[in-house]
């Protein structure tokens, strides 16, 4: 495996614990706020809304080396997170959430082109699989961890926790990721081009409303296995061991089925099985072992389809494939945002009722998918 890559995903991996920890630690901060986990779910939000912003004002810097881009970003990481473990209230937390998520679509746009550029021959999407695999390698080991550090001290060390981590991404980009030859610029308006055809619109679709569906679930992650699965607060940290486990599969197995197959019927296919076990959790969540597999397939496939939704989107971004590979960022956390906020409504009913809600959004997702599998897929 290649250098340059590990130092790609180790950026992911600090994206990864700063955007998913918080599922891990909601009521820990909601705790210590003195807000509810509801309105705590506006922290989630507000990282997302943050990637909605930053993702686009990187065709600012087209200009510029991409090996600087992607160190310019790394610094707002470490910014945003150590804002966020020293923030003392909910309003300046949720200041400092959204600009932890400036970077975040940015900074996986960018190392998205990297990672294709360095990869070999007829392994493109594996070598963005592996730039993503911080992101589930977080959820893995870095997510789990953060929950135990919120638990046994405070939660604010998570985050601190990640800014100190932004250190060692700075300089493992700048000794193993080599000058990349930039991207043509098509101007201003040429970055834009791409959005002009139906293709794009169904990807980013794809991955708002299926990412959508999930989030509407895993937001509130941890009421659901406590409170309805009967899991004691003790093991949260195991069983979010094993979502990070489902996560990590699920990506490195996409990159590879992508490349040997194509990346739209594989990202069509686990769509699917993703409404499936968005409705067995609202059923079969009580059952707690139950709960646990579907939870480990559920985030399998939120990874599983991330791989060939980045991959796919620099593919139709003919001239803005920069914009297009943060965009896809944006429409995930959008997606993220919705996610949260619908899932939070439908609480009311009990915590199983996000996976309830999550499901038409994600049914739609498979719908879009599905349409630019049939339609485009040989174009790409």
């Amino acid at each position: 495996m290649k250098k340059s890559l590990i130092a790609l995903a180790f950026g992911t991996l600090g994206l990864g614990i700063a955007e998913f920890v918080m599922m891990g630690i909601l009521p820990d901060v909601a705790k210590d706020l003195g807000v509810s986990i509801p309105v705590a779910g506006h922290f989630i939000s507000a990282y997302a809304l943050g990637v909605c912003v930053g993702a686009p004002t990187l065709i600012l810097a087209r200009k510029h080396p991409l090996k600087h881009i992607l160190l310019a970003l790394v610094t707002l990481i470490m910014v945003g997170n150590i804002c966020a473990a020293m923030a003392p209230n909910y309003w300046v937390l949720l200041l400092a959430r959204f600009i932890s998520g400036l970077p975040h679509g940015a900074y996986f746009g960018v190392a998205s082109i990297v990672a294709e550029k360095l990869a070999d021959k007829g392994k493109g999407s594996e070598a963005v699989s592996i730039m993503i695999a911080g992101m589930t390698i977080a959820n893995l080991f870095g997510v789990p961890l953060g929950t135990s550090l919120s638990n046994a001290i405070s939660w604010r060390v998570t985050f601190l926790l990640v800014g100190c981590w932004g250190v060692i991404i700075l300089y493992y980009i700048w000794r193993w990721v080599p000058h990349v030859e930039g991207l043509k610029d098509t101007g201003f308006k040429g970055q834009f081009r791409f959005l002009k055809t139906p293709v794009p619109w169904l990807i980013l679709g794809a991955t708002a409303l299926g990412n959508g569906g999930v989030f509407c679930w895993y937001s509130y992650i941890n009421p659901l296995l406590t409170n309805v699965s009967g899991f004691s607060a003790e093991s949260i940290t195991g069983l979010m061991v094993l979502a990070g486990f489902g996560m990590v599969v699920g990506n490195l197995v996409s990159g590879r089925l992508s490349d040997q197959y194509t990346p739209g019927k594989v990202g069509t296919t686990v769509q699917a099985m993703i409404c499936v076990v968005l409705l067995l959790i609202f059923f079969l969540s009580p059952y707690p072992w139950l709960s646990a597999l579907l939870m480990c397939l559920c985030t399998a496939g939120l990874f599983a389809v991330s791989s060939p939704e980045q991959v796919l989107i620099i593919r139709v971004a003919k001239g803005g494939e920069m914009l297009g590979a943060a965009c896809v960022q944006v429409a995930f956390n959008l997606g993220n945002a919705i996610g949260a906020y619908v899932g939070g409504l439908a609480i009311s009913g009990g915590y199983r009722y996000p996976a309830l809600a999550g499901v038409p959004f994600a049914m739609v997702g498979f719908i879009l998918f599905l349409t630019f599998y049939k339609k485009y897929q040989a174009k790409y």
